[in-house]
C-alpha cells in the first residue's frame, strides 16, 4: 500500500489504547490476569498454522547452518515471523479470529523471505513504505519485531541520511507479536512526515517503555542505524497515551540524542497519576518513593534543556495531567513548555493540531540537535542516566539524592562549572567538535575552584578527567581500590534485567523445607512473568551447566540457598549480607534462615563487571501489570523476606528489611 493512500485511510487511527479499570483495578487480591487467555484456536486452524510453522521452522534451521553474512545478519528478519505465530499458538495469545487468518499470512511472508535469503536476495531491505524487521536482543537472545515506515525518497538518488522519528506505540493488553507485525504491516499510523524514516518499536509488549521496553527501544534504532542511512542528528522521539509516557522518559533520560520530543497524554510519574487518573490511596516506603526518582520525569525536567519539546493534550482527556506536571516542572526551572490543546478533544490527535505539531517539528528537524552545546545542564538520581553531550558522571556522592552539573563555556579558553552530590567526571568532545584553543590548557573554574585541564588535541578532540576527594577538585582519574557503582553497575535489582542475563536453577536440595518451596516457586513466577511482561524466553541453566563464558558475559540471576544452589555456595561468602543455615545476618540485625530468605543484586564476585542477584526476577508483579505508571521497581538493592507470609501480586512475601548498598557496594548502617 502506497503511504500517502494509507494515511488518507488511517490519519486519525491512533493506537490500541486499553485503560486501566478504574477502581476495580486497585485491589491487589483480585487482580486480572495480562494478557487474559486468547481464544481457543480450531483443530484444523492448529493444524495449518503447525504446519506452516514446521515449513518455515526448517527453513530457519537450514538458513542458520550458512556461512554467509548476509545471512547470519538477515536472518531475524525471517525469525520474526516464527517467533510470533509460534508464541500466539503456544501461549494461547490469538484474542480474535481474524487474527489466526493473519498469522497464516506473516507464515506466508516468513516462508517466502527465507527463500529469498536463501537465494542470496532479501528484497524487503530494499523496500520503501511499510517494512517489518527484528533483532536479535542482548538480554534474552530472542528476536523481536519492529516495525518502519520507509519514505519512497529513500529510494532515489541523492537522497541521504534522513531523519527518523521514533514512534511509541499506546497500551495495549492484547498485543501479541502477531497483532503488531501485522499491524505494522498495514498502519502507517499516526504521522509519516515526507522524507522521514518512522520506526515503530515493539518494546516488548506493555510496559510503557520502560526497563527491557526501554532496552528494546535502543536495540530496534541500532539496528536501523546499521541497516539504513539515518542522520543521528535528526532522530526524535514521539507517542501518544502510553506512548506519551515513554516520549517523556526517553526525552528526560537521552535528552542529548534527539533534536526533538512530542509526548501526547501518557503519564510523565507515577504517584500523583496514580492519585489522579487511577484513584489510588499510595503507602510507599521509603525505598519505593527514591526508586521514584528512576522513571518520574519531572525529577529530570531540566534536561529538556538540550531537547525541545512540543506536548500535546486533548482539552478534555484526563490525561492531559502528564503535560501539566512536566509544564510546572519546567516553570521551576525556567522554562516555558509549549503545551498545543486539542479543543473539546479527549483521548485523541485533534487534527489541527496534528498540522501545527508538523509545522513545529518540520522546522526543529531543519536545525537538528546540538552536538555539542555551549551550556550544559544534567540532573540525574542515579549512574544509569548520567551523561549529557560531552559531560558525565562518573561517580555519586548517594544515589538516588538528587546530582546535578551546570555548565557553561565562556570562550575559547574558559569554562565554568557548578556540581552538586557529583564526585568524578569526564568532560569530553569528539574529533573534530571541540570548539576551544588547541594551543592553550583550557581553564575549568568548577565549584568555584580553579583548575588547569589538559590541551585538545589537534583532531580537535579534548577529553578531561575530574575526581573529588573531600571538597577539593584534581584533574586526572580517581585509583579505586574497592567496588564502586558505576553506569550499567548500580542496581537495583531491575538493572540486571537490562542485559544479557541467565536463570540459574538449583540442583540441589535445600535443607528447609520452606526456603526450597519458596524459591522454587518464585523461580518459576519469574520464568513465566518473563515471558508474559517482556516477551522473551528467559534462558535458564542449573548450577552445573553455569560456565566460564556464562560468568563472563551474563548477569546470573541465583534461586535457592548455599545449600541447594552451588554457584551461590561458592560466592556467599564474598557477599555482604551473611546467609547460614540457621541465620541471616544484616549488619547487627538477625533473622531465622528457617523462614527468611534474601533478595538482592550486586557485583558477581566471580566477574565484578556483571551482576549476581538472589532470588528475584524484575520486582514489580501482577497489580502493576494493570496500570503502566504502576510499572516500576519495588525493591531496591537488598531485601530480606519473611516466607511465613505467602507471596502476593505486589510482592515476594513480607519485607521485614531492604535498603541500598552504598557507592561502593558497601553495607549501609
Amino acid at each position: 500500500m502506497k503511504i500517502q493512500q494509507s494515511m488518507l485511510i488511517l490519519t486519525l487511527i491512533l493506537p490500541t489504547v486499553v485503560l486501566a479499570d478504574g477502581p476495580k483495578d486497585n485491589i491487589p487480591d483480585n487482580v486480572r490476569r495480562i494478557p487474559r487467555l486468547g481464544i481457543e484456536v480450531s483443530d484444523a486452524d492448529r493444524k495449518e498454522l503447525e504446519a506452516g510453522l514446521e515449513t518455515l521452522g526448517a527453513a530457519i534451521e537450514d538458513l542458520k547452518k550458512s556461512k554467509s553474512k548476509m545471512v547470519s545478519d538477515l536472518l531475524p528478519d525471517v525469525q520474526v515471523y516464527h517467533r510470533g505465530v509460534w508464541s500466539a499458538l503456544h501461549y494461547q495469545e490469538f484474542f480474535a479470529k481474524p487474527e489466526v487468518g493473519r498469522a497464516k499470512e506473516l507464515l506466508k511472508t516468513g516462508i517466502q523471505r527465507a527463500t529469498d535469503l536463501k537465494a542470496g536476495k532479501a528484497p524487503w531491505t530494499t523496500a520503501t513504505g511499510l517494512v517489518v524487521r527484528g533483532y536479535r536482543s542482548k538480554i534474552d537472545h530472542t528476536v523481536q519485531p519492529y516495525g518502519l515506515v520507509i519514505p519512497a525518497s529513500y529510494a532515489s538518488t541523492g537522497v541521504d541520511n534522513l531523519r527518523l522519528d521514533l514512534w511509541f506505540h499506546g497500551r495495549g493488553e492484547t498485543l501479541s507479536e502477531v497483532k503488531f507485525i501485522d499491524g505494522r504491516s498495514r498502519q502507517v499510523g499516526q504521522y509519516a512526515p515526507k522524507d522521514t524514516f518512522v520506526l515503530h518499536p515493539y518494546g516488548r509488549y506493555s510496559n510503557a517503555f520502560k526497563f527491557a521496553g526501554e532496552v528494546d527501544v535502543l536495540e530496534a534504532l541500532d539496528a536501523v542505524q546499521r541497516h539504513y542511512r539515518i542522520d543521528e542528528d535528526r532522530i526524535s522521539v514521539r507517542g501518544f497515551s502510553m506512548g506519551g509516557a515513554a516520549c517523556w522518559q526517553f526525552a528526560v533520560h537521552y535528552a542529548d540524542r534527539w533534536f526533538a520530543a512530542n509526548p501526547g497524554a501518557g503519564f510523565s510519574e507515577t504517584p500523583e497519576f496514580l492519585k489522579f487518573f487511577q484513584k489510588e490511596t499510595l503507602n510507599p516506603t521509603w525505598y519505593e518513593q527514591k526508586l521514584w526518582n528512576l522513571y518520574d520525569c519531572n525529577r529530570y525536567a531540566i534536561n529538556l534543556f538540550h531537547c525541545p519539546t512540543v506536548a500535546y493534550s486533548g482539552e478534555l482527556d484526563i490525561q492531559k495531567q502528564a503535560a501539566d506536571i512536566m509544564e510546572s516542572a519546567l516553570e521551576e526551572q525556567g522554562i516555558d513548555l509549549v503545551h498545543i490543546i486539542g479543543p473539546q478533544t479527549k483521548h485523541s490527535i485533534h487534527p489541527q493540531s496534528k498540522v501545527e505539531i508538523e509545522r513545529r517539528l518540520a522546522g526543529l528537524a531543519r536545525r537538528g540537535r546540538e552536538r555539542v552545546p555551549k551550556n550544559i545542564h544534567l540532573q540525574t538520581y542515579t549512574l544509569k542516566y548520567n551523561r549529557m553531550a560531552w559531560v558525565t558522571i562518573d561517580a555519586m556522592g548517594e544515589h538516588w539524592e538528587r546530582a546535578r552539573v551546570d555548565t557553561e563555556i565562556l570562550d575559547a579558553n574558559n569554562i565554568v562549572m557548578k556540581t552538586e552530590n557529583v564526585t568524578e567526571l569526564t568532560l569530553s568532545m569528539a574529533p573534530g567538535w571541540c570548539p576551544l584553543d588547541m594551543t592553550k590548557a583550557p581553564n575549568l573554574k568548577i565549584d568555584f575552584q580553579p583548575l588547569q585541564c589538559p590541551r585538545p588535541k589537534s583532531d580537535r578532540s579534548w577529553t578531561c578527567r575530574l575526581y573529588k576527594t573531600g571538597d577539593t577538585w584534581r584533574v586526572g582519574t580517581r585509583q579505586h581500590k574497592t567496588l564502586r557503582k558505576r553506569r550499567d553497575l548500580q542496581g537495583p535489582i531491575d538493572d540486571a534485567f537490562m542485559d544479557s542475563f541467565i536463570f540459574v536453577k538449583p540442583s540441589g536440595q535445600s535443607d528447609n523445607e520452606l526456603v526450597e518451596k519458596w524459591t522454587r516457586s518464585e523461580l518459576a513466577h519469574a520464568i513465566e512473568h518473563w515471558r508474559r511482561q517482556f516477551r522473551g524466553e528467559a534462558r535458564v541453566k542449573s548450577d552445573a551447566e553455569i560456565t566460564d563464558a556464562d560468568i563472563a558475559s551474563s548477569n546470573l540471576v541465583l534461586f535457592g540457598d548455599c545449600k541447594s544452589n552451588s554457584v551461590l555456595g561458592k560466592l556467599a561468602d564474598r557477599l555482604p549480607i551473611s546467609w547460614t543455615d540457621a541465620t541471616i545476618e544484616v549488619g547487627d540485625s538477625k533473622y531465622s534462615a528457617k523462614d527468611h530468605a534474601v533478595v538482592l543484586i550486586y557485583p558477581n564476585p566471580l566477574n565484578p563487571n556483571r551482576y549476581v542477584v538472589l532470588n528475584s526476577g524484575f520486582t514489580y508483579r501482577e497489580f502493576a501489570y494493570l496500570n503502566n505508571a504502576r510499572q516500576v521497581s519495588m525493591l531496591p538493592d537488598w531485601a530480606v523476606i519473611d516466607l511465613k507470609t505467602p507471596a502476593t501480586s505486589q510482592f515476594p512475601g513480607k519485607r521485614v528489611n531492604a535498603g541500598f548498598f552504598g557507592e561502593s557496594w558497601e553495607l549501609k548502617k
